[in-house]
C-alpha cells in the first residue's frame, strides 16, 4: 500500500520561506510523476506543481510561479516544494500527491495517491 507523508508546514511571516517534504513508502513510486496541491478553508484544492519522473518537465500554477520551486531526489524517492516570498494567501493544508494518470495534471482527479496534508500558515 502507497503511503504519502508531507513534512515542513509550519506557521511562518509573510516574504518568509518553508521547504515541505514527501516522502513515499509502501510502493516505489521513482517512475511516476508527483505533485504538490493545496486547499485553503471553503475552496477547492487548487494545483501547485508537478514533477515529472526524471525531473526534467516541471509545472507550476500561476499563483506560485518564480517564487515557489518542486524538485525530487529520486534515491529517496521523495519531493520537496521550496517556497519563497510567501503571502498570506498561500495560507492552506498542503497534500502530496502521486502517480498522474496523463490527463490535466492541475485537476485533482488525475492523481491517484495522496499524502494527509502539512499545514502552511502565513502571517501578515
Amino acid at each position: 500500500q502507497v503511503q504519502l507523508v508531507e513534512s515542513g508546514g509550519g506557521l511562518v511571516q509573510a516574504g518568509g520561506s518553508l521547504r515541505l517534504s514527501c516522502a513515499a513508502s509502501g510502493l516505489t513510486l521513482r517512475r511516476y510523476s508527483r505533485g504538490w496541491f493545496r486547499q485553503a478553508p471553503g475552496k477547492e484544492r487548487e494545483f501547485v506543481a508537478s514533477i515529472d519522473s526524471t525531473g526534467a518537465s516541471t509545472n507550476y500554477g500561476d499563483s506560485v510561479k518564480g517564487r515557489f520551486t518542486i524538485s525530487r531526489d529520486v534515491a529517496s524517492d521523495t519531493v520537496y516544494l521550496e517556497m519563497n516570498s510567501l503571502k498570506p494567501e498561500d495560507t492552506g493544508l498542503f497534500y502530496c500527491a502521486a502517480l498522474w494518470d496523463g490527463r490535466s495534471y492541475a485537476n485533482s482527479a488525475s492523481w491517484r495517491y495522496w499524502g494527509q496534508g502539512t499545514q502552511v500558515t502565513v502571517s501578515s
